[in-house]
């Protein structure tokens, strides 16, 4: 089963689901590697906050590993 197709912007969910969202992708980004940095999970609290899109934390993530 796929979410691609899903909308996972602030406007399209609550809190709760952002917070399940970002549980699992934590799960599943956890099964062969390290867990993420402080710095990375204070991007993820941002969207779960509703502060900051998951693009643009996908973005500013990619940007603090980027060489």
């Amino acid at each position: 089963m796929t979410d691609m197709g899903k909308d996972y912007s602030i406007k399209n969910t609550t809190k709760v689901q952002r917070e399940k969202i970002a549980n699992e992708a934590l799960g599943i980004s956890t099964l062969d590697a390290p867990e993420p940095s402080e710095e990375a999970k204070a991007l993820v609290q941002e969207y779960i906050d509703g502060k900051m899109e998951i693009a643009d934390v996908l973005k500013a993530t990619i940007k603090m590993y980027a060489v």
